[in-house]
């Protein structure tokens, strides 16, 4: 899918309109390279690549996103199917969701969010989650999540940023332990 970006900025009572262009598919294991770039550009603070490393393994329930302008990786994003322990309600776990620092604040996150929220509406899921800043994932309308558990505690001041987002309009409740695949068994992803 192509997105248009406009980027307005004001410089001495002139308005400069720049259009840019840029596709969201999803990767392919020639991205993986530019991929794996992109996150210590956009976390400088955080080691994120052994993550996404093991998320783009063949055979992982992972669906990985990025955003491409003129050929160049911009941003990311992986959706994981998991589930309840014991259940049978599909869900997912977004992130990590990295864009590069300079196209930062540009529509390009909620884009990658939105055609994953999008996709995984269409592959069946009913519920997205995220451990994330609740003023970012807000605007998306994530809230926070008090009846599905994640499956390494995550400290207390961090409830707020454990949330979810219905799909497909009604919010059933659903109630237990998260069950992740391999790649999110770290507790310091959870904890840190």
């Amino acid at each position: 899918m192509r997105y248009k970006l406009i980027l307005e900025s004001h410089a001495e009572k002139t308005k400069a309109i720049v259009t840019r262009n840029f596709q969201i598919r999803q990767s392919a294991a020639k991205d993986n390279p530019a991929i794996l770039s992109l996150y210590p550009r956009a976390f400088p603070e955080e080691e994120l690549r052994p993550l996404v490393t093991a998320l783009l393994e063949p055979g992982e329930p992972v669906l990985s996103l990025i955003a491409e302008d003129e050929g160049e990786i911009v941003g990311h994003v992986c959706f994981t199917r998991c589930g309840i322990v014991g259940g049978n309600d599909p869900l997912a776990l977004l992130g990590p969701l990295a864009v590069s620092p300079p196209r930062q604040k540009q529509g390009i996150g909620s884009a990658l969010i939105g055609e994953g929220n999008t996709r995984m509406a269409e592959d069946g899921v009913c519920r997205v989650l995220v451990l994330g800043d609740p003023a970012y994932y807000g605007r998306f309308g994530f809230a926070e999540e008090s009846g599905i558990e994640t499956p390494i505690p995550i400290p207390p001041e961090w409830h707020s940023a454990w949330q979810s987002l219905a799909l497909g309009g009604e919010k059933s409740a659903i109630e237990g332990l998260l069950d992740v695949p391999s790649p999110w068994g770290e507790p310091d992803l959870w904890a840190s």
